[in-house]
């Protein structure tokens, strides 16, 4: 069955896999994201795009009201805007900091906010959070990080435990194809996370498959949780 199906972060990576996967299996998409240029690339018959900035419970509001413009209803919303500027903690970058929690947890919330009157309203839906191994896990120079992904594992869990009619997943990915190393952090840090990427990375199509068999299991299946790594990762 075809879902309305919202995607934040969708101008590259696993965000802009997810709404090509998902509109190839003949979902309607939504596609988000703060890069104009970028998320215009993505526009088809199966997906819409508009402009949005996770930071912002307006900008999120106003993302999922036109989608229920445009299609009268939101099934899923898939949380996936993230970011990782990799650093130690010494180094008190604190404005980094604060911008994985704005966009890693707080964007995560503000998603959930604009939709779940909705679903409730509607009687169902599904609400997909991307983590990252990193939620499961604690490395240096990801400490900020992984605190932000261990807090979108616990507030899904509890929205899962607070509803029963709305679904609740999470991915966690691990080493991936991305743009995510590309942007702040340490040189070093980010260095080496690049280099292992590209050892280790899949790409952003297998994240985007395991959101896709969650989203298309029947209204009474919760997938609550998936961890999606290279077979080669630690």
């Amino acid at each position: 069955m075809s879902k309305v199906v919202l995607v934040t972060g969708a101008s590259s990576g696993i965000g802009a896999a997810t709404a090509r996967h998902l509109a190839a299996a003949g979902h309607r998409v939504v596609a988000g994201a703060r890069r104009a240029e970028r998320l215009a690339e993505l526009a088809g018959p199966f997906i819409d795009v508009h402009p949005l900035d996770v930071t912002s419970l307006d900008s999120m509001r106003a993302f999922v009201d036109a989608a229920v413009g445009r299609h009268g209803r939101v099934d899923v919303l898939i949380n996936n805007a993230g970011v990782m500027p990799l650093s130690p903690l010494a180094d008190l970058r604190v404005d980094e900091w604060n911008q994985m929690i704005d966009v890693n947890l707080r964007g995560v919330l503000h998603g959930i906010a604009a939709v779940l009157p909705l679903m409730r309203a509607q009687g169902g839906g599904h609400i997909v959070n991307v983590s990252s191994v990193s939620g499961h896990r604690v490395d240096p120079t990801a400490a900020v990080y992984s605190a932000t992904k261990f807090a979108v594992r616990a507030v899904s869990e509890g929205l899962r435990q607070e509803n029963t009619d709305i679904r609740v997943t999470v991915v966690s990915p691990g080493f991936t194809e991305s743009e995510l190393s590309d942007h702040g952090g340490s040189a070093a840090a980010q260095a080496a996370a690049r280099a292992a990427a590209a050892q280790l990375a899949i790409p952003a199509s297998a994240i985007a498959e395991a959101i896709g068999f969650a989203v298309d299991q029947p209204s009474i299946v919760d997938v609550n949780e998936l961890v999606v790594r290279p077979t080669a990762q630690p």
